[in-house]
């Protein structure tokens, strides 16, 4: 059965570490037509930071879910939707592929099993701090890549597969190759989105485009502008 993923076309990734633009508030980010929250971030990541965004977008009817870091912080509050755990399929500690998992299980005795959910993040940008931290091979052409994402749907089950070029904006190709592999799985894009164009050529590509930085650099109105274009991407596909 698909899970609600399925019906986004584009995502807010909030890094719990990182203030908002100037005089923006989380009410502002939930407002700008996106359709979830994303919490999640490599470093400086607390418990606390966590429960301050949890709370201030749980009001809002818009699902909100955590993506554990680097230090597998979680929170459990009635306020989200559930948990996104990253599976990084090109890692070369293999750590970030069952290693941080393990901790979290032998750690964690209050799991809802029933809201966690997995992603297979094929990870393409060797500078970024998630490639570093998990030693992914980044070296992929289109081929490979899609042959990462062939196998996180057919031979693990996985749902989603996230190709994820954080801080930079993909090889559209690459991300079409990895499209074209799926049957049934959801592709979430994410890297470099930082406009209306940005997110209408990845949204002709992926199934949904999340956006990170820009909500902290930018601010809503750029947010704004790439959930037009991830939407209006979908629109013009499903017209064709």
């Amino acid at each position: 059965m698909a899970g609600p993923w399925a019906d986004w076309d584009h995502i807010v990734k909030v890094d719990p570490d990182k203030t908002l633009a100037e005089g923006e508030t989380f009410a502002d980010v939930c407002r700008t037509g996106t359709d979830a929250i994303e919490i999640g971030g490599t470093t400086g990541v607390t418990v606390e930071k966590i429960s301050a965004v949890i709370e201030a977008c749980g009001e809002y009817d818009l699902p909100v879910y955590i993506e554990p870091g680097i230090d597998a912080t979680v929170v459990h509050s009635e306020h989200l939707s559930g948990y996104l755990i990253p599976v990084v399929f090109n890692a070369g500690d293999i750590s970030w592929i069952t290693g941080a998992h393990k901790e979290w299980v032998r750690l964690d005795g209050d799991i809802d099993w029933d809201a966690t959910y997995t992603e297979a993040y094929i990870v393409c940008n060797p500078d970024s701090s998630v490639a570093q931290y998990t030693q992914a091979d980044c070296d992929l052409d289109g081929e490979e890549v899609a042959a990462y994402a062939t196998i996180a749907e057919r031979m693990f089950g996985q749902d989603i597969v996230y190709v994820e070029y954080s801080g930079t904006f993909g090889d559209p190709g690459i991300v079409g190759a990895a499209r074209d592999a799926l049957d049934e799985a959801t592709l979430f894009y994410g890297g470099g989105i930082d406009g209306y164009d940005a997110a209408y050529e990845m949204g002709n590509r992926a199934d949904t485009v999340v956006v990170g930085d820009l909500v902290h650099d930018a601010g809503v109105e750029a947010v704004e502008a790439t959930v037009r274009g991830a939407k209006d991407a979908k629109n013009a596909e499903d017209a064709g």
